[in-house]
């Protein structure tokens, strides 16, 4: 019987077929770098209203094609080429080479005898363990994971100094800085360092070549993306320039201002930028490119025109309930690093809390919450779980509504569903009874990650998360009543936290560690939009304001009283030097830990932590596993 949502897809189909011809075609890319396993929700959420729209849209995940793309022959064989090129121009150089070029020439000359065959079928093998049954098997898991790595440490090697990584996603170039504009713009003609550019020569341009769209959309969601988002919009303007290049994402936003403050970006790098949401705002764009409407009609657009005038238009605002299920054609399920499907999801957008001095995500939106009904989640799980032949779903939301955790799981189990599920949270005192957390387990609950932040109650307090530990303790406990794994993300270092109160928050993790199966531990970071840095008098920071760093998303700062910055960075590296062996595991992905979740249950993971596997334990690996 057709659905809701099949009768629309196919009045969405009818109205392609007539409006395609005059409406230019879409592609949308997502570049690197990102965890490769499973699609982020951009794509898919603006595909959904462009082709309801009767706009022809072609999605790249470009992220995880760079991934499977790195662990094949061809790619190793143009990086060994690379290797040998850079190595042939040192040794051709004139004169004596400095002792860093000395130092450079050795490294690239012992990557010489490196045994590339072994280590191509090593990762061919690895890709088939981590998208099958076998993945389920840790110690093949492990495995994998460390061929991969082996081969990063290779592809580096090639694009010295830079440091590429596979997981966790930490690759920096090194040489070029993403919170500096100088850089963003020379990085995409440096051919040496700039793995980045290579991959859009060999990935993007060779799709946008072969599918002929007439306009780009990039969509940048984390700072890591600056460096990748930027060169592939450059290079696409310098080999297709009648192409329309758009940025968009969390990350365009929180700039919109640097970015708007420079024209040069503007014609050079790409054509216009659009900021907060993107659904309308991209369709609009697309009308006005194929002449129905004008530029200056575009919700949430930055551009510049003719004369070189800078125009900011005005914000629009999704009605989440009136928007489609996010549109997942197009996307290369079969090169993600999993052996199941999982699909992100969104139910509200903003946070509902939106209180924390420390948090800037709600600069990614306009101002207020907004969720769609509990209804229409259930309709919309359970259409892309039948039209995906999916299981496996990740509420990818600021923070879950306890409303919200509390009226949609009996929904979920008087529909059999029959989904497994998993999302962010915060600690609440709504969610104490115990037959919440049956039922959340029930409708398919496995895994949720909560933000303590801190567990001393002055912190807490100044913070605004306003967290009752004694209810913080009562959640950890039912949840693993029931069998829901619990997550527990901490920080040290907020202004004026003193040690004492810091180690209330150590003691609290160690003091409950039988109530938490997994915990990470960082250091605070004072980000440009976050509260706290429009109220630095009342917080007695002083911010050391850079100018060169005229891109930056955080900055550095001298408290007036309390841990400085040096501090609580020792005191958190100290955490992971002593304290975080019992929560030391063996794959770190969250995807991955939630597959093993729902495979095995959280009362049968002994294997995943490192304190079960002796050799990783002694940092010894089998020498057919290093590279």
């Amino acid at each position: 019987m057709e659905s809701d949502y099949d009768t629309i897809a196919n009045y969405r189909n009818r109205a392609f077929r007539e409006s395609y011809k005059t409406m230019k075609k879409v592609m949308l890319i997502f570049p690197p770098e990102w965890v490769p396993t499973a699609p982020y929700l951009a794509l898919p959420s603006l595909a959904a209203v462009l082709r309801q729209n009767g706009i022809e849209t072609v999605l790249k995940d470009i992220n995880v094609e760079m991934y499977d793309h790195f662990f094949t022959p061809g790619f190793l064989l143009f990086v060994k080429g690379k290797i040998q090129d850079r190595l042939k121009t040192l040794k051709n150089q004139a004169g004596a080479l400095s002792p860093e070029d000395a130092e450079i020439r050795q490294m690239l000359s012992d990557y010489q005898s490196i045994d590339l065959d072994h280590h191509i079928n090593k990762v061919t093998r690895a890709k088939r363990i981590m998208r099958s049954e076998e993945f389920y098997e840790i110690e093949k898991a492990e495995w994998a994971l460390n061929a991969f790595r082996e081969v990063m440490e290779y592809i580096s090697v090639a694009y010295f100094p830079a440091s590429i990584q596979f997981y966790p996603v930490e690759s920096n170039l090194n040489v070029y800085r993403p919170w500096v504009s100088d850089d963003l713009l020379k990085v995409p003609f440096d051919n040496n360092v700039n793995v980045y550019a290579d991959i859009c020569r060999q990935l993007v341009l060779r799709s946008i070549k072969k599918e002929k769209p007439e306009v780009v959309g990039i969509s940048i969601g984390t700072p890591v993306q600056l460096m990748s988002g930027i060169t592939f919009a450059t290079l696409i303007k310098e080999a297709f320039p009648d192409i329309h290049v758009t940025i968009g994402g969390n990350i365009i936003t929180r700039l919109k201002d640097n970015f708007a403050g420079k024209p040069h970006f503007f014609g050079k790098a790409f054509d216009s930028m659009i900021t907060y949401e993107g659904e309308h705002a991209l369709v609009w764009l697309v009308e006005a490119l194929s002449g129905k409407r004008k530029l200056s009609e575009v919700s949430n657009l930055i551009y510049k025109d003719e004369e070189g005038q800078m125009h900011v238009n005005e914000t629009y605002q999704e009605r989440v309930d009136q928007l489609p299920p996010p549109d997942f054609d197009g996307m290369p399920w079969e090169k993600y690093f999993s052996p199941e499907k999982l699909v992100p999801y969104l139910g509200t957008r903003g946070c509902y809390w939106g209180k924390c001095t420390f948090c800037d995500h709600g600069a990614g939106y306009i101002d207020q919450f907004r969720a769609k009904h509990a209804d229409q989640i259930v309709d919309e799980l359970e259409y892309l779980k039948n039209k995906l032949n999916a299981k496996h779903f990740m509420f990818t939301d600021e923070s879950f509504p306890p409303a919200l955790f509390i009226k949609l799981p009996p929904m979920m189990v008087e529909r059999e569903l029959d989904i497994y599920w998993t999302t962010l949270i915060r600690f609440e005192s709504q969610l104490l009874e115990p037959e919440i957390w049956d039922m959340a387990h029930k409708s398919g609950c496995r895994s949720l990650y909560y933000g303590l932040e801190s567990a001393n109650e002055r912190i807490i307090k100044l913070v605004k998360k306003d967290t009752d530990i004694e209810a913080a303790k009562i959640n950890l406990e039912q949840a693993k009543r029931v069998g829901i794994w619990s997550h527990v993300m901490c920080f040290y270092g907020f202004p004026s936290e003193t040690e004492a109160e810091a180690e209330d928050t150590r003691q609290f993790l160690i003091d409950n560690q039988h109530r938490i199966p997994s915990v990470e531990m960082y250091f605070f970071v004072l980000y440009k939009n976050a509260p706290v840095m429009f109220q630095a008098d009342e917080y007695k920071i002083k911010v050391q304001d850079n100018p060169e760093h005229d891109m930056a998303l955080d900055f550095y700062y001298t408290p007036e009283s309390g841990q400085t910055t040096e501090e609580a960075m020792a005191r958190y590296e100290k955490f992971y030097q002593e304290d975080f062996n019992p929560w030391a595991m063996r794959i770190n992905a969250r995807e991955h830990v939630y597959l093993y979740i729902t495979k095995f249950g959280t009362s049968d993971l002994p294997q995943l932590y490192v304190k079960n596997n002796p050799e990783a334990q002694n940092h010894h690996l089998a020498p057919e596993v290093m590279l």
